[in-house]
């Protein structure tokens, strides 16, 4: 069994690709919101730029640069027991998002500090949703 996974435009995590280089032992694991139960496949990756593999990846035109392919050797069900006792799921057990401080000033303090203009930071908090769209 083989996987290919789409390494999407704008993802680009050169993280990713880079360790997959270094070690293509990879562990992937499937969560589907609302259910308890996650599968886990383990295997071997190799990155892969075959154009006739990445065009039948497109999405509302746009192409991968490259994929990562998955050779199986693995697939096993997890059991729920960490969801159910963490209830992930459960929506009175969400954060409170007012709680906690936005993506984007999170990243600005651990790198070039967050600036002190509240404007400032809700136009940068603003064109972070945009992209999201």
């Amino acid at each position: 069994l083989t996987l290919a996974i789409p390494d999407r435009p704008g993802n680009n995590r050169l993280d990713t690709l880079s360790n997959i280089i270094a070690n293509p032992n990879v562990g992937l694991l499937f969560v589907i919101p609302g259910f308890e139960d996650t599968l886990r496949v383990n295997g071997r990756a190799t990155l892969t730029r075959d154009p006739e593999l990445l065009k039948s990846m497109g999405v509302a035109g746009r192409i991968p640069n490259l994929a990562i392919i998955v050779s199986v050797s693995e697939v096993f069900m997890h059991c729920a027991k960490a969801f159910r006792r963490s209830r992930l799921w459960s929506a009175d057990h969400f954060q409170d998002r007012t709680e906690m401080p936005s993506l984007i000033k999170m990243i600005l303090d651990e790198t070039t500090g967050a600036p002190t203009d509240r404007d400032e930071m809700r136009k940068m908090d603003e064109g972070l949703e945009e992209d999201y769209r």
